[in-house]
């Protein structure tokens, strides 16, 4: 399903949070429904596949409603995922070259396991990040060890350009 600038702005006029809520109350009985009939294994891939591909469209759809496919340009397309408390953010680093953060509270993996589905926490939502920065900027790649979906105290996001070393983390200077 193709989306341009128009389509991002349409779905960012609902938060990303309750996008999810929404695409996983839905998603997570017609999983189980294939899940029984073809193996819930291969569908759970098959599901990633098409989530991890509809993230590199966004992605690209982002790019083009920004004009713009630096970091410091990426950044500022994070409100939609941040709205109503939905992620709580410690920025590291932030310029046109890099771009690094802690996600100290996500309420996306509150709300899976509020569903009684944290295992399609990661599937319907975590994987979507790499794809997502790779359909904005090919240029640039994430880096992250860590989830709060898989129990980590925090998720550590570190994009940075592909041509550029990945730097210590190190906080930003007030």
């Amino acid at each position: 399903m193709p989306e341009g600038p128009d389509s991002v702005d349409r779905l960012n006029q609902v938060g990303v949070l309750t996008r999810r809520e929404i695409e996983a109350q839905i998603l997570a009985p017609v999983i189980d429904a294939l899940g029984r009939e073809f193996g819930r294994a291969r569908v759970l891939d098959l599901v990633g596949e098409a989530i991890i591909a509809i993230a590199r469209e966004q992605g690209r759809a982002m790019a083009a409603a920004a004009g713009d496919t630096s970091l410091t340009a990426f950044a500022g397309t994070l409100e939609p995922w941040t709205r109503d408390g939905a992620l709580h953010l410690e920025i590291r680093e932030q310029s046109d070259e890099r771009l690094a953060f802690d996600v100290t509270r996500c309420r996306y993996a509150e709300m899976y396991h509020a569903l009684g589905i944290p295992e399609l926490g990661a599937v319907l939502s975590c994987n979507r990040d790499a794809a997502l920065i790779e359909g904005f900027n090919p240029g640039v790649t994430l880096a992250r060890t860590q989830t709060i979906m898989q129990g980590a105290a925090c998720c550590d996001f570190r994009y940075g350009r592909r041509d550029q070393p990945r730097a210590p983390d190190r906080p930003t200077e007030p």
